[in-house]
């Protein structure tokens, strides 16, 4: 098998529940190991009887991007304002920018991917209030 390559199976796979926040399960799909640290993907799902606890934080990271398979999710982001995501959405979010989830569905499922695989989770104020609507996506 050639260096760095890699297959992870559904089937052979575990969600765990620990990770960056209490109310999801992770399944590591073995990025990490395969790029040596440089990038981190995972499939995320929403855990029963867990809601998300709306804390403004902030990842110090390179690339950090979604893409919702299942249900739907709404988060809030400092200067864009609340946006709902829904299965079949992909959204990217700039590194360091302040945000938050407010809600999601019992049936959410994302996969994530991150660089570096090691990025801290920083808490962060919450942005002051702006006096424009924000951008929100139609959907």
């Amino acid at each position: 098998m050639k260096r760095g390559f890699m297959v992870n199976h559904r089937a052979r796979s575990k969600f765990v529940r620990r990770g960056l926040r209490n109310y999801f399960e992770y399944r590591d799909l073995g990025i990490r190991r395969a790029t040596h640290g440089k990038v981190v993907a995972h499939v995320i799902r929403a855990r029963r009887g867990k809601a998300p606890h709306g804390h403004w934080h902030r990842h110090d990271c390179r690339v950090q991007f979604v893409y919702v398979l299942k249900g739907w999710a709404v988060f809030e982001y400092e200067g864009v304002g609340r946006v709902r995501m829904k299965a079949g959405t992909c959204f990217y979010q700039p590194p360091n920018i302040r945000h938050r989830e407010i809600r999601h569905s019992p049936d959410l499922e994302m996969i994530e991917v991150v660089a570096p695989a090691d990025f801290r989770t920083r808490d962060a104020e919450k942005p002051a209030a702006r006096k424009s609507r924000g951008r929100r996506s139609r959907g």
